[in-house]
């Protein structure tokens, strides 16, 4: 089993400031501060979770919490545009990938920037997962998160197998949520 390691400094980090974040009356997708959130929203709208990015020190700290969902691995990405059109999503793009890289973190050529291991979803239909994005920004240079189109995260229906381009053969878009923003 793999999982991303974020160093205990950076899991408080990106707890304070998803609390702050959380702010009567602000709906998902929206970003404040430093940090952004997104609910992860079925073509029928129901909802599989949230997904919050916060900016640390060395780059994004990626906080994934599914629920809801069919029981085992799902791919999860950042895509590169932030609309999520039903029924398949993929007005969200291709993966969020600024340095023109391949797919997957076991791929020699790859990664791109919104590659991530799988999603493990439990008999209970929930999971989490924590990651970074080393380098990346939620607005300022070329790996930043929030350019004009904004950015998209989405859960797909099967594993990623981590190397396949372009998505890990990890299936159908079945949830997707919106970061919005802009330089």
């Amino acid at each position: 089993m793999r999982h991303h390691h974020v160093s205990l400094s950076g899991v408080v980090l990106l707890s304070l400031m998803a609390a702050g974040c959380a702010q009567e009356g602000e709906s998902p997708g929206e970003v404040s501060g430093n940090v952004a959130r997104a609910a992860l929203i079925g073509a029928d709208q129901t909802e599989y979770g949230e997904v919050i990015i916060a900016q640390g020190d060395n780059g994004l700290l990626v906080n994934i919490t599914g629920k809801g969902l069919s029981p085992g691995p799902h791919g999860v990405h950042i895509h590169e545009t932030g609309k999520c059109e039903g029924p398949d999503f993929k007005s969200a793009g291709g993966h969020w990938n600024p340095a023109g890289k391949a797919h997957g973190l076991d791929n020699p050529q790859g990664a791109h920037a919104g590659d991530f291991f799988n999603l493990d979803i439990g008999p209970d239909g929930a999971g989490a997962l924590e990651a970074t994005v080393a380098g990346g920004t939620l607005r300022d240079g070329d790996k930043a998160l929030l350019d004009a189109d904004g950015a998209a995260f989405v859960v797909h229906e099967g594993p990623d197998d981590l190397k396949t381009d372009p998505s890990g053969d990890s299936g159908g878009r079945i949830a997707c949520g919106i970061f919005v923003g802009g330089r």
